[in-house]
């Protein structure tokens, strides 16, 4: 390995986020090195990543899978056996945490407390444990670095600028596949026309929580964490060309955007390389072909997700943290086909406002607040289906 390179760690490396990490380390390859994997059940395209980056460390969540990997790569790979020990023995500057779920939460934590750079799209990470994730770093453990295309236009626009002058903080987002449907069709949506979104190819989960726009309220919570700014002055517009990835309004009125194609590539790539800004070739942003760009205020009423994971945030403590489980829960019974699009929101609304919030100040009390959310969404609405 050239001394220079920094070396990464990937979680969750065969998803969407994943796989277009490894496009950013492929186009340079001189600057990283991929010394640890980690995948869920894909274990075929677990198992080519591994014969072409050659990590010293792999973890596979699915137990026959990691066998396979035992057998094919004897001692030159160590396979590990919790995302935790993955993380804690790979020898690497970088952690790129692109999970889905609450399941990101440990790893993050465990990476900021050996003093790692994280590169975020776990955003749950910071939905459910962002106050604890906060206190790691105001005691120097580890940089937090966001992936998402909103936060990284945000931390662009934020470069170079005195922290006090920021007035409000404006994510962007399409409005997903439903933005003109009548609200009256919203019972009838099927996963197959949520799984359509107009502008991002994403996984299943985070493409649901984009037609709910659940997905956005995450990131007003994580915009809050990231960039220690109240909820009273972050903002969401509906933004349908996804050209400008957010906005920084400065007290003296004026705003800065940060714009670009909708390629994840572009964060993940700001991510690792940062404090450089790393070559790229390829397409370019025209904006006379795109012609123009439409900006709307999100309609809470037809999209109440929106609105109860900004409750959640503004509540703080445990809420947030009930809101992705219920989430999650009814996200995965909605794709199997047992529940409506619309009860998605029931199912979290009614979970939330069933819920005295506590401090979060600890992984147990999280840890906790998940299961205790998840039994309670099994029993009242998912069993009896």
């Amino acid at each position: 390995m050239d001394i220079s390179q920094s070396r990464i760690l990937l979680l969750g490396s065969t998803g969407s986020i994943g796989t277009s990490a490894l496009n950013c380390i492929r186009r340079f390859g001189s600057r990283f090195k991929v010394n640890g994997l980690a995948a869920g059940k894909r274990v075929d395209e677990l198992i080519s990543q591994i014969r072409e980056f050659k990590p010293q460390n792999v973890y596979c969540a699915d137990p026959r899978g990691a066998e396979r990997i035992r057998n094919e790569f004897g001692s030159s790979v160590r396979v590990w056996g919790s995302l935790e020990e993955i993380v804690k023995e790979t020898d690497c500057e970088i952690v790129l945490n692109s999970l889905v779920g609450a399941v990101g939460f440990r790893p993050t934590v465990a990476a900021l407390e050996l003093g790692r750079r994280v590169a975020l799209a776990n955003k749950e990470s910071l939905v459910i444990g962002g106050d604890y994730i906060r206190s790691l770093l105001a005691k120097g453990k580890g940089e937090l670095l966001p992936v998402d295309s909103e936060h990284s236009a945000i931390l662009q626009c934020l470069s170079g600028v005195e922290r006090s002058t920021v007035e409000t903080i404006i994510l962007t987002a399409s409005g997903g596949p439903f933005r003109n449907l009548p609200v009256e069709g919203f019972e009838s949506i099927t996963p197959s026309q949520a799984l359509n979104h107009p502008t991002w190819l994403m996984g299943p989960k985070i493409t649901i929580d984009s037609s709910t726009l659940m997905n956005k309220g995450f990131e007003v919570i994580e915009a809050h964490h990231l960039f220690s700014l109240p909820y009273s002055r972050l903002r969401v517009w509906i933004h349908p060309q996804s050209i400008i990835h957010s906005l920084v309004e400065f007290h003296d009125g004026a705003i800065m955007a940060q714009l670009g194609l909708p390629d994840m590539e572009l964060p993940i790539q700001y991510a690792l390389g940062y404090p450089e800004r790393l070559p790229i070739g390829g397409r370019r942003l025209s904006l006379p072909e795109i012609g123009r760009l439409e900006f709307a205020d999100p309609d809470l009423g037809r999209f109440p997700c929106l609105k109860l994971c900004i409750e959640a945030g503004e509540a703080g403590g445990t809420a947030p943290a009930v809101v992705n489980a219920a989430n999650e829960m009814a996200v995965e019974a909605f794709l199997n086909g047992m529940i409506t699009f619309k009860q998605i929101a029931e199912i979290v609304a009614y979970s939330l406002h069933s819920h005295k919030p506590e401090p979060a100040d600890c992984c147990e009390i999280i840890e906790e607040t998940d299961r205790k959310i998840r039994k309670t969404v099994l029993n009242e609405f998912l069993s009896k289906r």
